[in-house]
């Protein structure tokens, strides 16, 4: 799949900002070379490709380049003629150099890939989850899944070994961190229904399980696998891997991603970064309220567009939850603006075509009346189908390392 440049890594860097740390201007200017080989695919690109598109001295291209070669995680992709002296040599990402594995969970299920740095999932692994039995239960079938997605990809001994007893504490004397089991891992992305802290990596009070409020699960885990750990907002790491993937309609542009699955909620991609808010607040999308009088939401609040969405998909009534969705999405696309609007979830899934013209048939009957002469704002479903959002907690480590969509 052909990558495209998102906005966050548009523009040459020369020229520098006074006062900025060294160290984090390297890890910059590195990671716009690492975006560039990685959007280059097999066909690779020369340094002084690299040096004109980023801004940087060939000299600094050159340093990188030879560096991130003794790392392994870039090569030589032949050569291809030049203009005037000899031919130049072209470079190539290498996507089995570095891997990530993406957690999605949800309150029923769990599904964990591994991805390298392509973000082409190598190993897949889900099952049945419930999010309120208990957090040593819960964070026991985690850890289990993503040692045994990891272990599967053929790393060493330990593959498969679960989280439920002995030291699993990094470096302790039981059993073998993830890391161990997979040198190349860069860490564990893990993504759930918020609201939560992304920043320190805190839940709060999710929809249905107050239990969980205050509960440090990024450390948790990182304990417990050996790894770096980050945790987001489901409809965020879903945003994010659509952000940064090339696919159609995403890359480079303001949308919303809408997701209806056991919960409803939206993740916000403006100018092709992920808008979480100053406290991951943004996108709590379902719980916005469209009925005074409607019924009581469990989060306190009545006539919330999730309680009426998810109560007409109990009835059998698909097209009437599609209208309640496209009424939302219609507030939405007045407050922002947005280029495009993307569904997903397990429901969505069932009936896509159901939800994409309701929603749509919403959308186009506002853009009518308010009669400014443009056309409705599409709709689609989103690609990536059910693995979306475990494959965008993959790129909350990615995404980084190449520069991409953080806000």
């Amino acid at each position: 799949m052909k990558r495209v440049r998102t906005a966050t890594t548009a523009g040459p860097v020369n020229g520098g900002v006074a006062g900025a740390n060294l160290g984090a201007l390297r890890s910059h200017n590195t990671a716009l070379v690492l975006g560039l080989l990685r959007d280059a695919g097999a066909e690779g690109i020369s340094r002084l490709e690299l040096a004109e598109r980023t801004g940087l001295t060939p000299q600094a291209v050159s340093k990188i380049t030879a560096r991130l070669r003794a790392q392994g995680l870039a090569a030589e992709a032949g050569r291809r003629a030049s203009t005037g002296g000899k031919p130049r040599t072209v470079l190539r990402l290498v996507p089995e150099a570095g891997h990530a594995v993406g957690v999605h969970l949800d309150r029923d299920e769990l599904r964990v890939v591994l991805v390298d740095l392509d973000g082409a999932v190598v190993g897949e692994r889900r099952g049945e989850l419930d999010l309120g039995a208990g957090a040593e239960a819960v964070l026991g079938a985690v850890c289990e899944a993503v040692r045994g997605v990891v272990g599967e990809s053929g790393a060493g001994p330990g593959a498969g070994a679960g989280c439920g007893g002995g030291d699993t504490s990094a470096g302790g004397g039981g059993l073998a961190s993830v890391g161990s089991l997979l040198g190349s891992l860069l860490g564990v992305g893990v993504a759930l229904p918020g609201p939560l802290d992304h920043v320190r990596g805190v839940l709060h009070r999710v929809t249905g399980f107050p239990e969980w409020d205050g509960f440090p699960l990024r450390d948790a885990l990182a304990e417990r696998l050996g790894v770096p750990v980050v945790v987001d907002k489901d409809t965020n790491a879903a945003a994010l891997g659509l952000a940064v993937g090339g696919e159609e309609g995403a890359a480079g542009r303001s949308f919303a991603y809408l997701h209806l699955g056991t919960g409803l909620g939206a993740g916000l991609v403006i100018g092709g970064s992920v808008h979480r808010g100053a406290r991951t607040g943004a996108g709590e999308f379902g719980h916005q309220v469209v009925q005074l009088d409607g019924p009581v939401c469990e989060c306190g609040n009545r006539g919330c567009v999730e309680a009426l969405c998810l109560a007409a998909v109990a009835r059998g009534e698909v097209a009437e939850a599609a209208r309640v969705l496209g009424v939302a999405a219609g507030n939405l696309v007045g407050l922002l603006d947005i280029d495009v609007v993307l569904l997903g979830g397990r429901t969505v899934a069932v009936a896509p075509e159901t939800y994409v013209s309701g929603v749509g048939e919403v959308l186009g009957a506002r853009a009518r009346r308010e009669g400014t002469g443009g056309d409705a704002v599409p709709v689609r479903v989103a690609p990536r189908g059910e693995r979306i959002v475990a494959e965008g907690a993959a790129q909350l480590l990615l995404a980084p390392l190449f520069g991409r969509g953080e806000d």
